[in-house]
């Protein structure tokens, strides 16, 4: 299998991709025990990828729309004055 730094440096549609590879391969069966495991451990660990991406993508989404929602407030609303 690959190392921790390799994963590191996995896109998320690379690593979504070979997750959907293992998936697909335990879903066929006809593999050992040994070589489940290892597609089972695999997975878990393209599966942490993915969430890592998708949670920083989800950070900076709510920056995003703190920061325009906080600008928005600095103008001052025309209709209370």
């Amino acid at each position: 299998m690959t190392t921790k730094a390799a994963d590191e440096a996995l896109g998320y549609e690379q690593a979504r991709d070979e997750l959907i590879d293992v998936v697909r391969r335990l879903e066929a069966g006809g593999t050992s025990l040994e070589e489940s495991l290892a597609l089972w451990e695999r997975g878990e660990e393209l599966a942490k990828v993915c969430r890592r991406w998708l949670d920083g993508a989800r950070a900076r989404l709510d920056a995003a729309l703190a920061e325009e929602s906080a600008g928005d407030g600095e103008a001052g609303d025309p209709e209370e004055d």
